[in-house]
């Protein structure tokens, strides 16, 4: 079960340094006002976009965020903690703001998904949740659309549930895989909760528990009308035929053919002559079996005549990029610009805003990192979303953000949009202010 659908423990989700840090800054007396940056920093190798997702989803969570009683004790069994301080956590409510960009935007190298100014002790506390929530959104909401723009307008299926990383993964991704633009899940769950359409068909267990596969298929056929079936448990052009047989002569109502393994290109040819031959053009074809997004465009670049794709582990695991470099990295406290200079971990100090800006034929030409209050061109992407501990706008529709997703598509070069890396990266500049507060703050350092 998703744990952070209404969950009394979800606060303890969370590192052990976190609540050491926190009791050392209770301790210490500092609480005055924090601003934390949720960004990452580099883009993966195989990556040209990545999808931000999550954000606004994690943001809400945030609000509702509690110690009760119960978990306060857990804590207190521990023997590390303080009376005065547990009791500040069972006294928690996150009362800052929290900007993020829209769910669905595509989001590059040091652009922050979500921005939170907060008492530095609440701020602290989320880094860890919020990290976990929109990392794993992110990294399969990206992987997701690879497979998308390997379909070219043919549908995606998530197959993927068996071998993702825990049922929460499974659970929540199926969020991100709505909003990334697939067709379907066969999560039954994850489909219900996001909704996401239920796409099925059979295994090959069920063919192989009956002694005729002809009377499993006619059975299936006939308890759900327009149903796709799996013909290469055994031989796929016999399998073929078989269902031709159903249609044709018995007059069931078939779907499509769904092909599982070996040449599936080889296949899916033959299996549409063969239905062609039968006057049977309307019966789909479906794949599945191993597929990522390379293997999907192979197919089609073959010529193969498929007209969906079901697709498991390597979406699920986002096998080839399972990581990305995500940082919650303080920016600014008690009204002074903090930064870090370790090498390859630079940042720029302040709070910020991303600017997406545009050429003369509405497509994205470059993004602007500047100080939040700073006029620039273009769309401002970084959105308010709690102010003062409340949600301040209306929860993320998966809908809404589906269309937000082909809104961007539209407008990046297309060179990002290949599943082979770019030559050169989507441009993302910090402005001049950016830079001289980053020098000034540097300098006070060394003094």
């Amino acid at each position: 079960m998703d744990l952070t659908s209404n969950n009394t423990a979800l606060g303890l989700l969370t590192d052990l340094y976190e609540l050491t840090m926190l009791q050392a800054y209770w301790h210490e007396g500092m609480n005055d006002t924090a601003t934390f940056s949720l960004f990452y920093r580099e883009m993966p190798a195989q990556r040209n976009v990545i999808l931000a997702c999550g954000q606004e989803y994690a943001a809400r969570l945030v609000s509702q965020l509690h110690f009760p009683s119960r978990q306060v004790n857990r804590l207190k069994a521990l023997e590390l903690f303080e009376d005065g301080f547990l009791q500040w956590l069972q006294d928690f409510r996150f009362s800052g703001d929290i900007h993020c960009l829209p769910e669905g935007t595509p989001v590059f190298p040091q652009e922050p998904l979500l921005e939170i100014t907060a008492p530095l002790m609440e701020a602290q506390l989320l880094e860890s949740l919020l990290m976990n929530v929109v990392h794993l959104e992110t990294v399969l909401a990206s992987k997701a659309l690879r497979m998308v723009l390997a379909a070219d307008g043919r549908p995606v299926v998530d197959f993927g549930m068996r071998r993702m990383h825990g049922s929460d993964a499974a659970l929540r991704g199926v969020r991100a895989y709505r909003a990334a633009g697939l067709a379907g899940t066969s999560n039954v769950l994850g489909g219900l909760q996001h909704g996401l359409p239920l796409r099925g068909t059979m295994a090959h267990s069920y063919i192989q528990a009956h002694d005729s596969e002809m009377a499993a298929l006619r059975t299936y056929a006939r308890l759900y009308p327009g149903t796709t079936l799996l013909v290469d448990t055994y031989d796929s052009r016999a399998g073929v035929e078989k269902v031709i047989r159903l249609v044709r002569d018995e007059g069931l109502d078939v779907g499509a053919i769904r092909l599982d393994s070996g040449d599936l290109s080889q296949q899916a040819k033959d299996a549409r002559r063969q239905l062609d031959a039968a006057g049977l053009q309307p019966i789909r074809i479906l794949v599945s079996g191993g597929l990522d997004e390379y293997r999907i465009a192979g197919l089609l670049a073959d010529g193969a005549p498929i007209d969906g794709f079901g697709v498991g582990t390597s979406m699920g695991a986002s096998s080839d990029a399972p990581t990305l470099d995500l940082a919650y990295k303080l920016t600014d406290y008690a009204d002074h610009p903090r930064l870090k200079n370790s090498p390859g971990k630079q940042l720029y100090p302040g709070r910020k805003q991303v600017w997406r800006q545009t050429d003369g034929q509405g497509h994205y030409q470059q993004d602007r990192i500047t100080a939040r209050e700073e006029p620039a061109d273009g769309e401002p992407l970084l959105q308010p979303v709690i102010r003062d501990g409340e949600p301040c706008r209306d929860a993320p529709d998966l809908s809404i953000t589906r269309d937000n997703v082909a809104r961007h598509l539209e407008k990046l070069p297309n060179v990002l949009l290949s599943l082979d890396p770019a030559q050169s990266g989507y441009p993302v500049a910090f402005s001049e202010r950016l830079h001289t507060l980053r020098e000034t703050v540097l300098r006070e350092l060394e003094g």
